[in-house]
């Protein structure tokens, strides 16, 4: 029995053939294969048997502890694979944001009358329709950066008022052939009678400045102060611009070093949409940390903050929630034409060495020792012994 024993654990360890018989051997050597075939068993099946989760950061695991130094090769494995990919990896520095819209108006009413119409909140005015109704007739939405402050009329004075409604009445197929300038001309009082023919109004040719809201692009109504049948002076409502907008409080460190006005960004909506954007507006000044009795000195100053908004490229891409949070991926690092795996093919060893499993052409699986470089995203930077469209092991998700 001893004999036999011996020869399943390890028939590698026999010399005897068919024809000559097994003699017996000493006890103290069939209680156990030899030390150097043992540790090789052991190491074997910490590497194929034992599996041990290891995190790498925050991007992701390396899925297996590998004891060995020594690359090896194994038969195939079923395990699926992923291809080693030469690309550009950009590291990131992930920031909580809040998404909401751009920037705030008031419009305003001064003409007195009764307010006969107003739009709800959430209402999305553009250039031409009606903000809000005073004695029965519209006053439309007109784009510009300078609100009217005189009556224009033929024979006024020229001035940056009148390119600007010159502008709006061209804008809206009104003045064929018009000169947009700053001089009121009888083709302009042409242009604005069709204007007020098609509002309903008289024919006139003048335009006060009450009879349109100057403001400087499409608006979102966020707030309703007028009531219906109130007078027609104050404020009517306050408003928004329609661009979705990310608004992050970056560390001061971080802001100097990852916020660049124009740079591009990632960024991550609700629901786990994905979105781009870049950096419109940084902040001029930090908003400092709070301090107590028990603060270390200078950490108010390492606490302070500098607001970065993010203006999204399709503002479509976001969901129509105000105030919702989101996360902005800024760009760190960049390293170019470089060799990356996804993270989770990465066997890392006691020693904090790491390598990946390659999968030659005949399916032979071999232990391939790598550096690590940046994360970007789901996939790591690695330098070995590794080519393009090589396959590694994965593991299933």
């Amino acid at each position: 029995m001893a004999d036999r024993r011996v020869t399943m654990l390890d028939p590698e360890t026999t010399t005897s053939t068919p024809d000559e018989p097994v003699k017996p051997a000493p006890p103290a050597q069939t209680s156990q294969p030899p030390p150097h075939r043992r540790r090789r068993r052991r190491r074997r099946g910490v590497l194929l048997g034992g599996v041990a989760v290891l995190a790498v950061g925050a991007a992701g695991t390396a899925y297996a502890l590998n004891n060995s130094k020594t690359p090896t090769t194994t038969a195939t494995s079923q395990l699926p694979t992923a291809l080693v990919e030469r690309k550009n990896m950009t590291n990131t520095i992930d920031a909580d944001g809040t998404l909401g819209y751009g920037d705030g108006y008031t419009v305003l009413a001064g003409g007195g009358g009764r307010i006969t119409w107003l739009p709800t909140a959430g209402s999305v005015i553009k250039r031409g329709q009606r903000a809000y109704g005073v004695d029965g007739y519209s006053v439309p939405l007109f784009y510009g950066s300078t609100p009217l402050w005189r009556t224009l009329r033929s024979g006024v004075s020229n001035g940056v008022d009148v390119l600007e409604l010159e502008r709006n009445l061209v804008a809206l197929k009104y003045g064929k052939g018009l000169d947009v300038d700053r001089t009121f001309t009888w083709e302009t009082a042409e242009a604005v009678r069709d204007w007020q023919e098609d509002l309903g109004r008289k024919r006139t040719g003048v335009v006060a400045p009450t009879d349109v809201v100057m403001l400087a692009t499409a608006i979102r109504v966020v707030k309703v102060q007028a009531v219906l049948a109130g007078p027609a002076n104050g404020t009517v409502y306050t408003a928004s611009d329609t661009q979705r907008r990310v608004t992050v409080a970056l560390p001061v460190s971080e802001a100097q070093t990852v916020a660049r006005k124009g740079a591009k960004v990632r960024v991550t909506l609700p629901g786990d949409k994905e979105a781009t954007g870049k950096i419109t507006a940084i902040a001029s000044v930090a908003t400092g940390g709070t301090t107590n009795s028990q603060s270390q000195t200078g950490q108010s100053t390492e606490d302070a903050t500098i607001a970065v908004t993010i203006t999204l490229d399709q503002s479509a891409e976001a969901s129509t929630l105000d105030g919702a949070p989101a996360v902005v991926h800024f760009p760190s690092t960049v390293h170019k034409d470089v060799l990356a795996v996804p993270i989770n093919a990465l066997l890392a060893a006691s020693d904090a060495t790491y390598s990946v499993n390659v999968v030659d052409a005949d399916g032979t699986v071999r232990s391939v020792p790598v550096k690590l470089g940046i994360f970007d995203g789901d996939r790591v930077e690695v330098t070995g012994e590794l080519t393009p469209g090589q396959k590694v092991q994965v593991p299933r998700s």
